[in-house]
């Protein structure tokens, strides 16, 4: 900083003000540097009174930016200006050697003065510079989650940008989504309350948690097996959900995770397959707040192939359009026949009938698909085509016209 006016002292006050602030700035470890011009504005306020001009107190604005952008602390960077104050104060020589104490209280508050809007202007410059450092940080944090879970990205560059944010993509990572599952879950809320519970779980290393598409995006460490214990998968997922649970986060939400994979791009399988399991659960039906993407495997495998998930279900299924009412009475007595571990008084109980309705019902599906739940073959088929039936919506929602 430059100041505004030479005075008649400055010779006398170059001898020792360089000397002041090397010293301030060695007590509290801060650069000396970011005093600038502040302590000859000190100086001219003790000695003439003067204030600052609005372009100086800019300059010491700047200074709070420098010292932001330096890793320097606000506290510490006050600490600074407040022990360079005071050892000019003592020093200097025109208040040292004054028997007049009028001249000396209209000395001291004219440095409070200049001391008080310095401070100001520095702590502002600081929490602007803060701001800005944060907003970018969000920037590329965005960015770099983005490209991370897309696994598109040049793979030297993502390994060399998840550095800062504690990621080893050589590393097993596992994903998890949490998505809300009514109109009451706040989305930056639960991602806040997530991302402080799995450091305290797990520490701030190789964690990432961010929003992303409506969800929360949570990233951990992973055994670094290819499909890892159904046990792991079942913790977080269950951690999750006591996490957001314990710290009161509003709203029903609806954890999926997938399995740990290694490498750069095993974050973005992982995350595949946790979105997938998402999809599913919601056109299942299902009503579970947890869902793992290896009890989907199946249904994944269904879903991959549309165009064979048609044919199955059309030439299976449909059949069943021929009873009265439709096929929906039987395609639900099929799933809760299926969901039942094919037992027939189980299915009865569940849908309120009675065990020979159950039977009567089966016996008609055999007869209108020519596939039987008691032949093991055709038991398959069976259960594939209402698993594929429910992930087309089928029969509320018309199949694809045949091509």
């Amino acid at each position: 900083m430059t100041r505004s006016r030479p005075t008649e002292h400055e010779p006398v006050l170059a001898e020792w003000l360089s000397s002041v602030g090397t010293s301030a700035a060695a007590a509290v470890r801060v650069p000396a540097d970011l005093l600038g011009g502040y302590l000859p504005l000190l100086a001219d306020a003790a000695i003439d009174g003067r204030r600052p001009d609005p372009f100086e107190l800019d300059a010491v604005r700047e200074l709070g930016r420098q010292a932001a952008a330096e890793g320097v602390s606000a506290r510490r960077a006050v600490d600074l200006y407040l022990s360079a104050a005071w050892r000019l104060w003592r020093q200097l020589p025109a208040v040292a050697r004054s028997s007049d104490a009028e001249e000396v209280r209209r000395a001291a508050e004219a440095v409070l003065r200049v001391l008080d809007d310095a401070v100001g202007v520095l702590v502002d410059g600081h929490q602007a510079e803060r701001r800005a450092m944060i907003r970018q940080e969000e920037a590329l944090r965005v960015e770099f989650v983005d490209d991370l879970l897309r696994g598109d990205a040049d793979v030297s560059r993502m390994v060399e940008r998840a550095e800062p944010f504690g990621i080893d993509l050589g590393r097993a990572h596992q994903v998890a989504l949490v998505a809300p599952r009514d109109g009451e879950g706040t989305l930056d809320r639960a991602a806040i309350a997530l991302e402080r519970a799995v450091v305290d779980r797990i520490g701030d290393r190789e964690v990432l948690v961010a929003p992303k598409d409506g969800r929360v995006v949570v990233v951990v460490p992973g055994t670094g097996a290819p499909a890892p214990a159904i046990e792991e998968q079942a913790d977080l997922g269950a951690a999750l959900q006591q996490d957001l649970s314990r710290r009161a986060v509003p709203g029903r939400w609806r954890v999926a995770t997938g399995r740990a994979f290694a490498g750069a791009y095993g974050v973005a399988r992982s995350y595949e397959e946790a979105r997938e399991a998402l999809t599913v659960a919601g056109r299942l039906g299902l009503d579970g707040d947890v869902v793992h993407a290896r009890d989907l495997l199946v249904h994944r495998v269904l879903g991959r192939d549309q165009a064979a998930m048609v044919d199955l279900v059309r030439d299976v299924l449909t059949p069943l359009d021929r009873v009265r009412g439709g096929a929906e009475v039987l395609l639900e007595t099929l799933r809760a026949y299926f969901d039942a571990g094919d037992v027939a008084t189980e299915t009865a109980r569940r849908l309120h009938v009675s065990v020979r309705t159950v039977t009567y019902r089966l016996a008609r599906v055999a007869q209108l698909t020519g596939h039987s739940v008691a032949r093991p073959d055709q038991r398959f088929a069976l259960h594939a085509a209402v698993l594929g039936a429910r992930l087309l919506d089928w029969p509320a929602a018309p199949l694809p016209p045949e091509p």
